[in-house]
């Protein structure tokens, strides 16, 4: 079995790093199998090297190798590219095409991206790998091929078998062997390394000086998160070599190759969207529309209080938080006055009433309200359903999380659930 060091040199592979050193065994060992091999990792980690590694120790090292990115491929061709085509399949297909799978019989195919794939070619994809069988666009015959599928995909297969959108039963035909390559950010030992080998290619190509980092520039490019990993290392590499004049680069000269750079700091980074979080504007429009209309729910009811027990400090006392939460927090940061507490408390009184206008009001207390048709506007009713919906699936049920996503009481929440009969 070749050795990992003489792998990297075949391969022009560069670092020391145990989690890379790993990739490559599990590769060197599953070679001589015809076992289906799934490559994980981000984007610009280098994944096209790994099917290269594993092809060219197999047995089948004479056949074809064909590498294909999935997600470069529209939807509606890539059943006959992957697969072939009858003439007079569709629209456009003058002659009998072979697809890759029949072309490449007897070596291997690597599939870039194959979390793009959608669902109808990822039927017959397994049925490939189940009993090496397929059949063209537009035919009916059956016929076998014989080669071996490495796969690749920078996306989280899991969360895309929980969308639907990828088939569980194809993952764990594709994953026998799952190789993951580690994030440049996660091989800081690795990172001068490639940038010197990246730097020694460019000033071999375009005729010039090697460039050269100095310490600080060297320790800022080993702390930079490197979002694009590998491919973007060598890109930054490639810019410098061709347009910076001095050979010798500083670190206030990197700086202006780095994006980002002021905010490269330490930072919890979240897979998942946070659970209050609202996933387009609409939603943030209909939520601010549910806030207002609770908010004028509140105004109506302390409104009722008032005219039913007028103007008492009883009132008053009984609904101080209510109070508070329409006309804003006596806590605030910047503190408020007693004068100011005493304005807003001044906004709620209702005029006294005359005997004539008393008597009257006995008998129809609402004598003086104007009748407006309420009209729901923007399906409101409908739209506070789906927010109330959404949340408590977000909290599983929990409706005091809920509550506190929504900006309202629990009680009211759970007032909400039985009047929509959730």
């Amino acid at each position: 079995m070749e050795s990992i060091q003489a792998t990297k040199q075949r391969f022009g592979l560069i670092g020391d790093d145990p989690k890379l050193n790993r990739a490559i065994e599990k590769a060197i060992q599953v070679a001589p199998t015809d076992i289906s091999v799934l490559v994980t990792g981000e984007s610009g980690v280098g994944k096209e090297s790994i099917p290269k590694i594993i092809h060219s120790l197999s047995h089948r090292k004479h056949g074809k190798y064909i590498a294909v990115n999935c997600g470069a491929i529209p939807e509606g061709t890539i059943d006959s590219e992957l697969f072939g085509h009858e003439k007079g399949a569709f629209t456009g297909a003058t002659q009998t095409r072979n697809g890759y799978f029949e072309v490449a019989d007897g070596g291997t195919i690597f599939l870039d991206e194959v979390g793009e794939l959608p669902l109808p070619t990822q039927v017959r994809l397994l049925r490939v790998l189940e009993n090496g069988e397929f059949m063209k666009v537009g035919s009916s015959k059956v016929q076998k091929t014989n080669v071996r599928i490495v796969a690749a995909t920078n996306i989280d297969i899991q969360e895309s078998i929980k969308k639907e959108k990828f088939r569980e039963d194809l993952y764990y035909r594709l994953s026998t062997v799952d190789i993951h390559l580690p994030p440049l950010r996660d091989r800081k030992g690795d990172i001068h390394l490639l940038f010197r080998k990246f730097a020694s290619d460019f000033a071999l190509k375009y005729k010039m000086p090697t460039i050269k980092l100095d310490d600080d520039a060297v320790k800022l490019l080993e702390n930079h998160r490197w979002g694009g990993n590998i491919r973007q290392l060598r890109n930054i590499a490639e810019q410098i070599s061709v347009l910076e004049q001095e050979r010798v680069i500083t670190a206030e000269n990197l700086k202006e190759y780095l994006p980002d750079i002021g905010s490269n700091l330490p930072a919890v980074i979240a897979d998942k969207k946070k659970e209050g979080d609202f996933s387009n504007e609409r939603e943030i429009l209909y939520k601010v529309l549910f806030d207002m209309k609770s908010d004028l729910n509140d105004l109506k009811s302390l409104t009722m209080k008032l005219m039913e027990h007028g103007n008492s400090e009883k009132v008053r006392n009984e609904n101080e938080s209510l109070i508070n939460k329409i006309y804003g927090d006596e806590d605030d940061e910047d503190g408020e006055s007693e004068e100011l507490t005493a304005e807003k408390l001044e906004v709620l009184q209702i005029p006294q009433q005359s005997p004539k206008a008393a008597q009257k009001a006995e008998s129809d207390k609402y004598y003086f309200a104007e009748e407006i048709e309420e009209e729901e506007t923007l399906s409101l009713h409908d739209k506070e359903l789906e927010l109330i919906k959404k949340s408590l699936e977000r909290h599983n049920g929990k409706r005091k999380a809920a509550a506190e996503e929504l900006g309202i009481s629990e009680r009211t929440l759970y007032r909400k659930i039985k009047q929509y009969n959730l």
